[in-house]
């Protein structure tokens, strides 16, 4: 293999590498519908120049048998008047026409051919051109939608999901644990409630029983004690006297100081 086929092979490889990514589906499919729909204007014309040279090819054909129908009756008049020479005259421009006429028949059954291919080249490209459109819309879709989901995997590609789920689970459990010490610190302060309220009770149990031992008490004195008379005013007025004469007699002694 000589160096320069190696080198052509590799400057086309390149070529065609590059030519294969700058493709993009959806401008490449617009222009294919652009160049068929060129195609189908072109053939459109051809058609339409090949039905045209068919009707000129018939209407040459019509007037050459015209002409020779006309000197064929002519050739019999001249006949018929005893005129060979005329009538062979005629009949030599008949033959003239008719050959002509031959001719382009054959002619004008070769563009009835070639008018009939195009016309069906013609309805062949014009149902591609149709189903083209179609395919183009669902191409365009797919394309739309295969690209739109290698950007979404490219970006699900480039998120670091590891971390962030991590860090996602990490606060999920710093919720509970935070709802757990509300719940916790919640308890607490209802125990603790529920002591003081439970201290007053007991409180109260407490005074309940002293009252009560007191009322028992009073309850269960002797009669005796109940019964036992108060002292008595006369027993106790002269030692009151006396004092109060002491009290007196001092008085007294402080004046005369």
């Amino acid at each position: 293999m000589g160096l320069f086929d190696r080198i052509s092979r590799v400057v086309r490889s390149n070529v065609n590498d590059m030519v294969s990514k700058a493709e993009d589906p959806e401008k490449i499919l617009e222009q294919s519908i652009l160049d068929m729909q060129e195609d189908l204007v072109q053939l459109r014309q051809a058609v339409a120049s090949a039905i045209a040279s068919q009707k000129r090819t018939q209407q040459q054909q019509n007037q050459a048998q015209t002409e020779s129908n006309n000197w064929q009756q002519r050739a019999q008049l001249a006949l018929q008047k005893g005129d060979e020479n005329l009538a062979r005259e005629a009949l030599l421009r008949r033959k003239t026409y008719n050959e002509t006429a031959t001719s382009l028949k054959t002619q004008l059954d070769q563009q009835n051919g070639q008018v009939d291919t195009l016309k069906r080249s013609l309805i062949g490209l014009e149902s591609k051109i149709s189903e083209a459109k179609t395919k183009k819309d669902m191409l365009k879709a797919r394309a739309a939608a295969a690209k739109a989901n290698e950007q979404l995997q490219n970006v699900v590609g480039n998120m670091s999901t590891g971390s962030a789920m991590g860090a996602f689970e990490r606060m999920e459990e710093k919720v509970l644990q935070m709802e757990a010490r509300s719940q916790a610190v919640a308890e607490l302060a209802g125990a603790n409630l529920e002591s003081q309220f439970a201290q007053l009770e007991s409180g109260s149990d407490v005074d309940d029983e002293l009252a009560a031992m007191k009322a028992q008490l009073i309850g269960g004195a002797s009669p005796e004690q109940k019964t036992l008379p108060a002292s008595s005013p006369s027993a106790s007025a002269p030692k009151d006297a006396a004092v109060d004469a002491e009290l007196e007699d001092l008085k007294k002694q402080l004046d005369s100081l």
